[in-house]
């Protein structure tokens, strides 16, 4: 049995339409978690409680605004074959609001994917021509990837795009999910789904900053959030810590 995502991407490549290109591997080199760190609260306070409810989410997240982002420690240093124009992509911050606290849902890759392999991540993956929007795409991404239904998500709105070192520009659409749902991940992309304590992640005396010397001599810099077996770094770490002070400044996306 073919899953749903598995069978679309099949069509794609039988179709008439030519093969994307096969962009070279993007490996980080080193063990992200390893790496010297250091605490990244810079005297940053956790968000209050207060503030981490679905209504007080709701009132910050999803009045249009501008507000400033932090952008990715190393989005200028790219891995080789992934410079020039960033590839869109859009992904899916689910924020479960479960009876014991609001929750993020993530999930750990695959370990065989070409793209961050057995990363921890968000549901999401590239904007297709099919997508209407970006919003539309990681709804999608997150229901072939993991089951969750749309009908249980309701969207806030979106962060501001963020590029990667791996050469894509991601779209963070921010929702409210409700409880109650089944899940069925896409045993051949996702590995586990799991969801962390918002409350932990919007503390930045769990956040590190760590530091990672290439072999070029160049120097990396990145965020890593360990939850017990679990380390959240890179891309969605960075997301996380933008989210941060979008919630804690109480400013709206665009």
């Amino acid at each position: 049995h073919l899953s749903l995502r598995r069978q679309r991407q099949m069509c794609i490549r039988d179709s008439s339409y030519s093969a994307r290109p096969r962009r070279p591997l993007a490996r980080p080199g080193f063990d992200p978690a390893t790496q010297p760190w250091v605490v990244a609260n810079e005297s940053l306070p956790a968000v209050p409680a207060s503030l981490l409810t679905p209504d007080s989410l709701r009132g910050t997240l999803s009045q249009p605004s501008t507000w400033t982002l932090e952008l990715s420690r190393d989005n200028d240093l790219r891995y080789p074959g992934r410079e020039g124009t960033p590839v869109p992509a859009a992904v899916l911050i689910p924020l479960v609001t479960r009876e014991s606290g609001v929750h993020i849902m993530l999930t750990q890759r695959a370990a065989h994917l070409h793209d961050h392999a057995g990363q921890i991540s968000f549901p999401g993956g590239r904007i297709e021509t099919s997508d209407s929007t970006p919003v539309a795409a990681a709804l999608r991404e997150a229901q072939e990837e993991t089951g969750l239904p749309a009908n249980h998500v309701e969207v806030l709105g979106s962060m501001p795009p963020y590029l990667t070192a791996t050469g894509f520009s991601i779209i963070p659409v921010v929702s409210l999910v409700r409880p109650g749902f089944d899940l069925a991940p896409d045993a051949f992309e996702v590995a586990e789904v799991f969801e962390v304590p918002l409350s932990f992640l919007m503390d930045p005396a769990n956040h590190r900053l760590y530091e990672a010397r290439l072999d070029d001599g160049r120097v990396r810099n990145y965020y890593g959030m360990p939850y017990g077996d679990h380390f959240i770094w890179g891309a969605t770490a960075g997301m996380l810590r933008n989210l941060y002070h979008l919630v804690r400044n109480g400013l709206q996306p665009r």
